[in-house]
């Protein structure tokens, strides 16, 4: 545990010292699929975001916040470190790992809602895009459905843009997802970096 700790507070010290401080900054508040899981850091979709910011001359720096195994529960707990500095974007991609466990939908729901009045608390002009997320149908139906839901009422109530699935054009195909079936390949995250970005580009303007 020990050991985990300092290597997630490296990480975030020295994505701190490494940021421009004139660029605006894009923090990917997620798990493991915003971490990367099972690829390079490069082809993780954050950074191909970066890649296409970095191609149009745009002054923003992407943050990678995933951290894989994360429960909205765990972000709710790291969020007030992560915002020691104030954030210009965030795209807050969490709940996959409580569907998953099959987490009461009301905490899950209500984790994302604090993590929201946090980031809005700390900075009123940061701008939030919410990820919905999508489990697998092995908890039942009615659990899954509800569970989808989760996600536009949220950007409904907070008057926030939705990026609707954020894997939808990605799960169950072989070639766009890992052997586990959770996780995408470098191709996958090239797509959904493409999802990403149609919600994204018109708030970077």
């Amino acid at each position: 545990m020990k050991i985990f700790i300092v290597t997630l507070s490296i990480f975030f010290t020295c994505s701190l010292q490494a940021q421009d401080s004139d660029a605006k900054t894009i923090l990917f508040f997620g798990d493991s699929i915003t971490a990367g899981l099972g690829v390079d850091k490069s082809q993780a979709f954050p950074a191909l975001i970066q890649d296409r910011i970095d191609s149009l001359g745009l002054n923003y720096e992407v943050i990678n916040g995933g951290l894989s195994g994360e429960t909205s529960a765990g972000g709710l707990r790291r969020i007030d470190w992560t915002l020691q500095r104030d954030r210009d974007i965030m795209i807050l991609e969490l709940g996959g790992n409580d569907g998953l466990r099959g987490i009461d939908l009301n905490s899950t729901k209500a984790n994302l809602q604090q993590i929201i009045n946090k980031v809005k608390a700390k900075n009123p002009d940061t701008e939030i895009i919410l990820a919905g997320m999508q489990v697998p149908p092995n908890l039942g139906q009615d659990y899954t459905k509800q569970f989808e839901t989760i996600y536009p009422e949220l950007a409904e109530e907070n008057d926030l843009p939705l990026i609707p699935m954020i894997m939808d054009k990605v799960g169950g195909d072989e070639e766009l997802m890992q052997s586990d079936g959770l996780h995408p390949t470098p191709e996958g995250h090239k797509v959904i970096a493409d999802t990403v970005w149609e919600i994204l580009r018109p708030v970077l303007d």
